[in-house]
């Protein structure tokens, strides 16, 4: 192993080398790495005609990550699993077709590299099957000039799945918090993990290097073999990040309650005031049940946490998140990923095991658009691709699927009293669609598996059947046809509208636990 700086390690990548690296936002990313190589680029044209690999979004939408490498020429192809951090110059490049751009599962990438190391065939799954992964629909091609397919429908034993191809990994790019002189590495500091080990063994094992940025360097023998997360063996070179260029989120330099290295009391954490944020997360959480397995996507789906602790029932479950976050409450906004008063934090593939293997009992995901089929898309807007992440892997597999959103979106405004809801000013965007731009879950798909797939919303619920959407709830003190049917693209099917619970419409509620006991 050798110890050289990052402008060094800049150098060490030759045109159309085939990277593979991770992060989650800014965690667990090596920023200044990316940084020296788009300076390289800038000043000499090389290296170019790169091809990328990564399963979380990388960067903060701004001026880090992906945004350092928002240079046409440098990428022949990029294959990831969420594009939404990358920055607007990375968008553009995407929009413009002036690059090879797929989207693929979060979790099919982030386990991709252990069958590259173990020399597997790539991946075979299920995930992604009748979305727009699937190669009958796009096959997670995103621009024009996708020259390659990279998925492939295959049977086995009577059965559809998906292969995934391998790529031939010439450089891992991976993150660590200390490195000593022999190169093992420890994330002491960092909030996640995700799968740095398994990016190492895969550039290894097809005959690459593998690069690593760390904060401290130490003296060989020091470290405690127990903290090492990266072996030494499988690294060649590491060089010393400036603090600035080693965040531990999107926005936090450094939070010991991320690095599991110190717990809070949970009553610091903020309650959500009163809107349909909270209604919202209110009538989501009462899907819950005692000793469950939850995942909580970002955004929306947040606010089921702050309820829960809220209502003093935090510990019924086990809250994760798919960067291998296990327990405690996970934090939402930019630092979404991280935990505070965290179980265990694991590798991000093996959490993605569990997930796929059906592990989760009850998904909160976020619902951007949908349609009569129940299909749900949240990865492509108009000519803007988002990206799945993890969405596919989790949804798909979940015991249970929650998707929560407000009705409408731009300028939606609500008052919620004595247990009614009215509606001041109605959002200008219709969510419920007669057909999605992009899909992202498949409610055909899961209406033949027989899923359980709620849709909630401020002011109404729905349920998936095999017929489509139908409506099972609306809010108190609302007319069904004017403040509900009016404002979709499509009919659902209607048969029991029940009226939803109007003591979640009340500013103070304290309900949930009751809900839950009389619920067993």
């Amino acid at each position: 192993m050798k110890i050289i700086t990052s402008e060094e390690a800049a150098r060490l990548v030759k045109d159309g080398s085939t990277i593979y690296t991770c992060g989650f936002g800014l965690a667990g990313f090596a920023d200044e790495m990316a940084l020296r190589i788009g300076e390289l680029f800038k000043a000499t044209g090389h290296p170019r005609d790169l091809v990328l690999y990564y399963a979380a979004g990388i960067g903060n939408a701004s001026d880090r990550g992906m945004q350092h490498w928002s240079y046409e020429g440098l990428w022949k192809r990029i294959v990831g699993g969420h594009f939404g951090m990358g920055g607007v110059n990375i968008a553009k490049l995407i929009l413009e077709n002036k690059v090879e751009c797929y989207n693929l599962p979060q979790g099919i990438l982030a386990s991709m590299p252990r069958n590259i190391a173990g020399k597997r065939p790539g991946m075979i799954s299920k995930i992604g099957l009748g979305t727009f992964v699937d190669p009958r629909i796009d096959g997670g091609k995103i621009t024009s000039t996708c020259s390659a397919d990279i998925v492939s429908l295959i049977e086995i034993d009577g059965e559809e799945w998906l292969y995934y191809h391998a790529p031939v990994v010439d450089i891992g790019l991976i993150r660590g918090s200390v490195a000593d002189e022999d190169g093992n590495l420890t994330s002491s500091r960092e909030g996640v993990k995700l799968e740095w080990i398994s990016i190492a063994q895969a550039a290894k094992n097809c005959g690459g290097i593998v690069v690593a940025q760390v904060e401290q360097v130490v003296k060989s023998g020091t470290l405690n073999p127990k903290d090492v997360s990266v072996p030494g063996i499988f690294v060649d070179y590491v060089f010393k990040a400036k603090p600035e260029n080693h965040l531990q989120t999107m926005v936090t330099y450094f939070n010991p309650a991320y690095s599991n290295d110190i717990k809070i009391p949970l009553n610091d954490i903020e309650f959500l005031p009163m809107g349909d944020r909270k209604i919202i997360a209110r009538r989501a959480a009462m899907e819950l049940q005692k000793d469950v397995i939850v995942n909580l996507g970002v955004g929306m789906p947040e606010g089921v946490a702050a309820v829960a602790a809220e209502e003093g029932i935090a510990d019924y479950m086990s809250l994760t998140a798919e960067s291998g976050v296990i327990g405690g409450v996970p934090a939402g906004g930019n630092d979404f990923g991280m935990s505070v008063n965290a179980q265990a934090i694991i590798d991000q593939p093996y959490q993605f095991d569990f997930y796929d293997g059906g592990g989760v009992d009850v998904a909160y995901l976020g619902l951007a658009q949908t349609d009569e089929e129940g299909n749900i898309n949240v990865s492509k807007f108009g000519p803007k691709t988002a990206g799945c992440g993890g969405f596919i892997n989790i949804t798909q597999t979940a015991k249970k699927v929650v998707y929560c959103g407000t009705f409408t979106a731009g300028g939606l405004k609500i008052e919620a009293a004595d247990g009614k809801l009215r509606i001041l000013q109605e959002g200008k965007i219709k969510k419920f669609l007669k057909k999605v731009e992009q899909i992202t879950f498949s409610g055909r798909y899961a209406a033949e598996q027989e899923q359980p797939v709620l849709y909630v919303t401020e002011r109404a619920v729905f349920q998936l059947t095999k017929g489509g959407l139908e409506l099972t709830e609306i809010a108190p003190g609302l007319d069904l046809e004017k403040d509900v049917l009016q404002h979709m693209e499509f009919k659902p099917i209607i048969k029991n509208v029940k009226e939803m619970d109007s003591s979640i419409f009340r500013e103070t509620w304290g309900k949930l636990a009751n809900i839950i006991n009389e619920g067993e």
